[in-house]
């Protein structure tokens, strides 16, 4: 069997220390042990009493009995590749790097308000040695505990399981870096997302065939520390149907719903039903968001997409710069299959193969049914992605007319390949007179851009006449409406790239300044302005290109 492997990587945090293996967290390293069991209020002699805000990870509260009371293990603990059956985790300990590391940034937010971490322990040794896959906590699987909520963790690039086929397990700077950035920033644009903790850099080589076309180049290794409420995948379910394991299959299923959808009763019969027609609604609304966005995965197949309707698993994801409904981030993807205009499509297809997966637990009725949901995906996502668009646009209320202002819209910016973003952005902060007037001050590039085009005009009388009749507006409050919905500032292709290639040469500041712009993306920041992040790309922009490869 088939898991991916973050699955495997975390158990290896339930066992102890070995030969060959990286030493626990434990005594004289610094962390005590977990008190045993869930309902433990006492700390045994010699355990670090659990702490909010902790300073030291000894005082952290880890919980891993959730998830091992539910499921097996694989008996198999040897680290080789091979398939895998009748379990849901193997235990694999994570390979520590042979070349010093260096922690390049942290998620204050994360550490703090999540991880309930106080700030101050980003300086310790034992959390440096944590998030690189140094030293394990002993007998614990990072699943942090925290107000009745449950985070997974993981270190993406920690090292080969026997999930990883031909590859290393490794992850190099280039990407650790962009999916660091781009998980963060979609969190503050208000996409569901996973969140990332910490971003370490390390010297050993790794090599890396970055496009496919055998061009082999030495990079450095890099480890995420990234978490999520769940990392069960559409894939995670589909795996278990092809494999005939239906047991495994409906202990999982009722493992998630128990634990993250909260509406569903456990003793209802439809459960699965209601379950799907959850999910098939929030993916089309995670959909609808990302296109609000102009934000296109890269990737977009059952294994990355989330059963809990979250963004997950950056790769060769790309910002749209100028509007182009094929858009494509990922030079691997040749057919175009998941191109920015048909992501909502691909969406459509991934949920028919989780209704494959979830058949054999369904009724002939609960069939019937589960098909009228899926068709009723694609009204799901128009809905939601009209209603967001009307937002961008600053509309308020109901008009027949509203999807064609959009529609019309979209058009003009795709035959004048007008900047997706600064398009809106750039709406929201001028003035009804100014475009009544087509009048287009120099600093609106982008709309001066758009307005080279011969219907512009009559696209502008048709908004402004709209924009009236919106009851109890006015300009001021438009544009203060729209300046909360639309960025100013993206994690574009360009600005990440510039801050991998400063990070190559061990200068993070470029990192450290993107992380904190796009905290307060909607909000003009002149740090940002200094750095030219709200104008033209530059030429050198059109060049680059990004890849599955990690």
């Amino acid at each position: 069997m088939w898991w991916p492997p973050w699955l495997a990587a975390w158990l290896a945090w339930a066992c102890g220390a070995g030969a060959g293996r990286p030493a626990p967290l434990c005594g004289s390293g610094g962390l005590c042990r977990a008190p045993p069991g869930p309902n433990a209020s006492h700390p045994a002699p010699g355990h670090c009493p659990r702490q909010r805000g902790a300073a030291e990870l000894c005082a952290w509260p880890l919980s891993s009995q959730s998830l091992l009371d539910t499921f097996p293990v694989d008996a198999i603990q040897e680290n080789y590749v091979r398939n895998v059956r009748n379990c849901i985790f193997s235990i694999v300990y994570p390979t520590p790097f042979k070349s010093r590391v260096h922690l390049v940034a942290v998620s204050k937010e994360v550490l703090e308000n999540i991880l309930d971490l106080d700030i101050s322990v980003k300086g310790t040794s034992d959390f440096l040695q944590f998030v690189s896959g140094g030293k394990v906590i002993l007998w614990s699987v990072p699943l942090a505990h925290r107000h009745g909520e449950r985070w997974e963790l993981q270190l993406k690039g920690s090292g080969k399981t026997p999930y990883s086929r031909n590859g290393d397990g490794r992850a190099v700077l280039r990407s650790s870096v962009r999916e660091f950035l781009c998980s963060e920033a979609m969190h503050y644009l208000g996409i569901p997302t996973s969140r990332a903790a910490s971003l370490v850099v390390s010297d050993d080589d790794v090599w890396r065939d970055q496009f496919y076309n055998g061009n082999i180049k030495k990079e450095r290794g890099a480890i995420v520390l990234r978490l999520a409420k769940s990392w069960f995948r559409i894939g995670s379910l589909e795996i278990l149907a092809h494999s005939g394991e239906l047991d495994l299959q409906r202990r999982l299923l009722d493992f998630i719903i128990q634990e993250h959808f909260p509406s569903i009763a456990m003793n209802d019969s439809n459960r699965y039903l209601e379950f799907f027609s959850t999910v098939v609604s929030e993916t089309a609304n995670l959909v609808a968001l990302w296109m609000s966005v102009g934000f296109a995965h890269g990737v977009c197949n059952t294994d990355n997409f989330s059963l809990l309707s979250i963004t997950i698993d950056y790769g060769p994801f790309g910002f749209m710069e100028s509007y182009d409904p094929n858009f494509v981030p990922n030079t691997s993807d040749d057919e175009r299959r998941y191109k920015i205009g048909n992501q909502a499509n691909v969406g459509l297809f991934n949920l028919s193969k989780l209704l494959q997966a979830l058949k054999p637990l369904l009724d002939p009725r609960q069939k019937q049914l589960a098909s009228q949901i899926l068709e009723g995906y694609g009204e799901r996502y128009y809905s939601r992605f009209t209603e967001l668009f009307k937002t961008k646009l600053g509309v308020l209320g109901e008009n027949e007319d509203d999807n064609y202002l959009i529609a019309f819209l979209l058009k003009l910016m795709e035959d004048t390949k007008a900047d997706f973003t600064m398009t809106f952005r750039q709406l929201s902060e001028i003035t009804e007179d100014q475009l009544k007037e087509l009048h287009i001050p120099e600093e609106f590039w982008a709309l001066q851009d758009l307005g080279k085009h011969k219907l512009f005009s009559e696209w502008v009388t048709m908004y402004l006449l709209r924009l009236n009749r919106n009851k109890g507006d006015s300009d001021t409050k438009r544009r203060t409406r729209m300046t909360t919905v639309n960025p100013r500032y993206i994690l574009r292709n360009w600005m990440a790239e510039s801050a991998v290639q400063k990070a190559n040469l061990n200068d993070f500041s470029e990192v450290h300044l993107l992380q904190q712009i796009l905290q307060h993306p909607f909000q003009r920041q002149q740090a940002a302005e200094k750095a030219g992040y709200s104008l033209r790309p530059p030429a050198w922009a059109k060049d680059l290109k990004v890849s599955c490869s990690s």
